[in-house]
């Protein structure tokens, strides 16, 4: 298994597997998370537009949230450079 390989696979287990709302409301967190909100106000956003996905935020778990959409960006990123 090359670099590559090992990478997606790996990052398939921390992703995890989603259906089409929850891939659009992750995009939707990842959208204003772009444009410099901070976690708590994406999540915000993210919620009024997507109810039915919507994240509970509290002490307990903004870390855990925030770290999983920071490595979802990431992601992001070095897909468009894999697909270049």
């Amino acid at each position: 298994m090359d670099l590559i390989e090992q990478y997606l696979s790996r990052s398939k287990e921390i992703i995890g597997d989603r259906n089409q709302t929850e891939i659009r409301y992750d995009n939707e967190v990842l959208r204003w998370f772009r444009k410099g909100k901070k976690i708590k106000n994406a999540i915000i956003k993210a919620n009024k537009k997507y109810p039915d996905e919507a994240l509970q935020l509290d002490k307990s778990n903004i870390n855990d949230v925030a770290n999983h959409y920071d490595y979802l960006l990431e992601h992001e990123k070095i897909m468009r450079k894999l697909k270049r």
